[in-house]
């Protein structure tokens, strides 16, 4: 990426708004203002904004009265000259201005670019730039806190003294291969280990945390099924606590599959509502049963509904048998009919009692459907790991590391255990970006918006 570009794209989401937020980021920012505003002797004071009228250099038609603001390099988000230009937000005045930046010099932004060049200049680290990434895409406020904890510089942190302390090891063995012609003496060679051992508790320890904070990222697909009349959509609209779904007494009222998402304890859960699964000479209802089927297979979890004052049915075994190879729950609703009659086979399948009705037992089945994926109480959690990236290279630090421990306890050359905590340490710094590749970067930043 040539120093010298200068790059320009909508920071604000496209579509009609109050305000549109148009970023230039580059050397030439500032020259490319001027020429917008068509004042040549323009140099803004930096962090504070000026009322500007912008203007089309050819045609010397006026085209907003904007709001512009400068930083100054290096202490903006970039570390370059950057200029955010507040316009009404008109989508074909948004388009207009940028075709204009353009045409003056600047180039589009590709996804992620500004973030990137952040990362370049060193404004911060690839694990921060990825919670850019994560925060713009929280679903909860759960997610977006564990986000801000990663920007603030958490993850890199923990991970520093990690790596100082496996690098001292490093050096320590290094410095024994130069210029010493015997083998680790016995004592030295425990001692690395047990360093060793309590690197790895370390990182074992945060590695553990992404079972809960794959979630708090990612959520849940969560499928309520049941056969035609067991009160599947008052349990989806009780979730929602919205009468999102229609309920009625005529089974069969639901005929296509109805997804809203939902909070559960700081998790993002996608909850869809299905049609009943009965044998019918309905076609738009066998579409619906059809496509019950779809969301079964897709789903993290399948939320098995019975009426609770009937006995089984032999639709209900049918239901059954169709979730059976699915990870799935039982709620048992209409509780508050009268006792309860259904008699399930035994299992070990959780049990939840509720009424969609009343209330009573939603809190259980909030809290049984998160259980089989991670502690309910997730939000309550300190930094996690909640980026698979992230995971995966600590799970390979680990293996490298223990593989070295195990060449060491047999008295393998320092050569040979090197390798493996040369390795480690890699991967540490794939984590925050000091050993990552231009190829990995570019997958990464893909993943980003274009304006971020």
């Amino acid at each position: 990426m040539p120093a010298t570009d200068t790059i320009v794209a909508l920071s604000t989401p496209i579509g009609r708004s109050g305000i549109g937020v148009i970023r230039l980021s580059g050397k030439f920012s500032i020259e490319i203002t001027r020429k917008i505003i068509e004042d040549d002797s323009f140099l803004p004071e930096p962090n504070k904004v000026f009322l500007k009228f912008l203007k089309d250099p050819e045609t010397k038609e006026a085209l907003d009265h904007a709001l512009i603001t400068y930083f100054k390099s290096p202490n903006s988000f970039t570390g370059e000259d950057i200029v955010e230009i507040s316009c009404h937000g008109s989508p074909v005045l948004l388009q207009g201005v940028i075709r204009i930046v353009l045409t003056l010099g600047a180039r589009l932004a590709e996804p992620g670019e500004f973030t990137l060049r952040a990362l370049s200049n060193k404004r911060m680290n690839l694990s921060q730039a990825e919670a850019v990434r994560d925060l713009i895409d929280s679903q909860t406020e759960a997610a977006a806190k564990q986000a801000v904890r990663q920007l603030k510089g958490e993850l890199s942190t923990y991970l520093q003294p990690i790596k100082e302390s496996l690098l001292e090891i490093i050096v320590q063995m290094e410095s024994r291969l130069e210029f010493v012609e015997d083998d680790l003496p016995e004592l030295a060679a425990k001692q690395i280990n047990q360093q060793l051992e309590e690197l790895s508790k370390q990182i074992e320890s945060l590695s553990l945390t992404f079972r809960s904070g794959r979630l708090l990222r990612d959520g849940l697909k969560v499928a309520i099924v049941g056969r035609p009349n067991v009160g599947k959509s008052s349990l989806f609209n009780a979730l929602l606590a919205s009468d999102r779904a229609i309920v009625t007494n005529i089974p069969g009222t639901t005929r296509d599959s109805l997804s809203e998402l939902i909070n559960i304890n700081g998790v993002p859960v996608l909850l869809t509502d299905t049609a009943g699964v009965r044998l019918s000479f309905d076609i738009i209802e066998n579409i619906g049963v059809e496509r019950t089927r779809r969301v079964i297979n897709e789903a993290d979890l399948v939320v098995v509904v019975f009426d609770g004052s009937q006995n089984l049915t032999k639709e209900d075994f049918d239901v059954l048998a169709d979730t059976a190879s699915s990870n799935h729950i039982f709620a048992i609703n209409k509780c508050d009919l009268e006792s309860i009659k259904l008699t399930l086979p035994e299992t070990e399948i959780k049990k939840v009692i509720v009424s969609a009705k009343t209330g009573e037992g939603m809190e259980e089945l909030r809290s049984a459907i998160l259980e089989p994926f991670a502690d309910t109480e997730v939000t309550n959690s300190g930094l996690m790991i909640t980026d698979v990236r992230h995971y995966d290279l600590l799970n390979r630090t680990l293996a490298e590391i223990k593989n070295s421990r195990n060449l060491l306890a047999q008295g393998a050359s320092e050569e040979i255990t090197l390798v493996g905590l040369h390795n480690a340490l890699t991967f540490l710094g794939q984590i925050t970006g000091e050993t990552t590749s231009d190829e990995i970067l570019g997958m990464i930043f893909s993943t980003f918006c274009i304006g971020k």
